[in-house]
């Protein structure tokens, strides 16, 4: 079985109010409790307005992550191209590469937010084609090509190389993708990774079944393959022992991100504001293609299952990293999804469910033979019998004389099979 992934992508979203250097701290001991928890990915992005998203330069924040961390790979998620010129975007990802230990991972896109392409000069009806020429040029670059020169309408490279190459042998690269088949056909173009970042709504979800074809397509076209491995899906979640407390400690952050976020700063299409925090939550979790799970890690695995399905299969879960929730609630619900969801997702308790159910199959002969050697040995001992018998009477008045209380707790995945 191939197992699946998981991470985490953090725009970040943090509502307007907090300290700014606090958040960015805040951001760094999620990538640190991730890492402990063994999450596999860590994807921040690029954005200079909004007042929401704060991180200006991945690329900064995520050598300050590696500092803190041991393993989980860190990507750019994504640096828009159209807003840096091609060779520094390179030279950057080269040094966070050496920086992490071999960890970093080049994630592109042509700019989400409009108000950032305006205060740069760019027309936005330029900017998915500006993302697919710096492409074209990063990857040569990144490959380590003999010196080449390359001029356009917006950059210029005049014999250029990079002196120094990246640590691993081939970083990882992906390109972000919506609803629209461009950010595939790119993928497909250069043979690289997907981001699904709009799989976290409803149209989103619901266009994810046709997205694979169209980089598949694009990858015959121009001699390149993609792998589903590479194909990384972004869901949105809170979880915690029940759905009652999910829902209690999510549904006001939830109710501020959408009408505060998508609605009143972004103006975001589709999205229209919702006064009742309790529908807006209902709306949101509500039937199989829901924008989000807000629930148990029961609830999250079928979720996951259900999207693999429709999909035909993806490679790694990104995990949309919010602040739906209080911040000791967040991170325990990361916490569950480690423990349970994960483990579930790819099999890692089966064994254990196996080798404890043939254990209660095989209960009264194991039980019945263990129990004789034991006697047999007892009873082969000069006094051992008398001294047994003295021990359970021993132990039978103690029984009698004690009566304490039945204690019970609640263990989440930890009920016998079946019950």
């Amino acid at each position: 079985m191939t197992r699946t992934q998981f991470g985490t992508f953090l725009a970040p979203h943090h509502p307007t109010g907090e300290h700014p250097t606090l958040m960015f701290q805040r951001d760094l001991d999620l990538a640190a409790h991730l890492d402990r928890l063994g999450f596999e990915e860590f994807w921040c992005g690029e954005h200079h307005s909004s007042g929401w998203e704060t991180i200006a330069s991945p690329e900064m924040f995520l050598a300050a992550a590696g500092q803190v961390t041991h393993t989980i790979r860190l990507g750019t998620g994504v640096i828009s191209l159209p807003y840096h010129h091609p060779f520094n975007v390179a030279q950057r990802m080269v040094q966070l590469d050496h920086m992490t230990r071999g960890r970093a991972m080049f994630g592109s896109g042509p700019g989400a937010l409009p108000s950032d392409a305006r205060t740069l000069g760019i027309d936005p009806m330029v900017q998915r084609d500006r993302q697919d020429e710096a492409l074209g040029v990063i990857t040569r670059l990144l490959r380590g090509e003999p010196r080449f020169t390359y001029e356009c309408d917006w950059f210029q490279l005049h014999d250029a190389e990079l002196q120094l190459l990246p640590l691993q042998e081939q970083m990882p690269m992906a390109t972000a993708s919506s609803i629209s088949p461009s950010g595939m056909q790119l993928a497909g173009k250069y043979g690289m990774g997907v981001l699904s970042i709009a799989s976290n709504s409803t149209a989103g979800i619901q266009a994810l079944p046709t997205q694979w074809q169209f980089a598949e397509d694009a990858a015959r076209e121009h001699g390149q393959t993609v792998d589903r491995r590479e194909w990384r899906v972004l869901m949105a979640w809170h979880l915690a022992e029940t759905r009652e407390q999910a829902r209690a400690e999510a549904v006001h952050g939830l109710h501020r991100w959408h009408n505060e976020y998508n609605v009143w700063t972004l103006g975001r299409p589709g999205a229209t504001h919702v006064d009742d925090a309790w529908e807006l939550l209902d709306q949101t979790v509500g039937g199989p293609n829901g924008a989000a799970v807000v629930g148990t890690p029961d609830d999250l695995v079928a979720a996951i299952r259900h999207l693999q399905e429709i999909t035909g299969g993806f490679g790694v879960v990104l995990g949309f990293a919010h602040d739906w929730a209080d911040r000791e609630a967040t991170l325990r619900s990361w916490e569950l999804v480690a423990r349970y969801v994960i483990p579930e997702i790819n099999g890692y308790t089966q064994r254990l469910r196996d080798s404890q159910a043939y254990l209660n199959a095989n209960q009264a002969e194991l039980m019945a033979g263990a129990g004789a050697a034991v006697m047999s040995k007892i009873m082969s001992h000069q006094g051992a019998a008398a001294a047994m018998a003295t021990t359970m009477q021993q132990m039978a008045e103690r029984a009698a004389s004690t009566s304490e209380p039945e204690q019970t707790e609640f263990r989440p995945g930890g009920g016998l099979p079946g019950s």
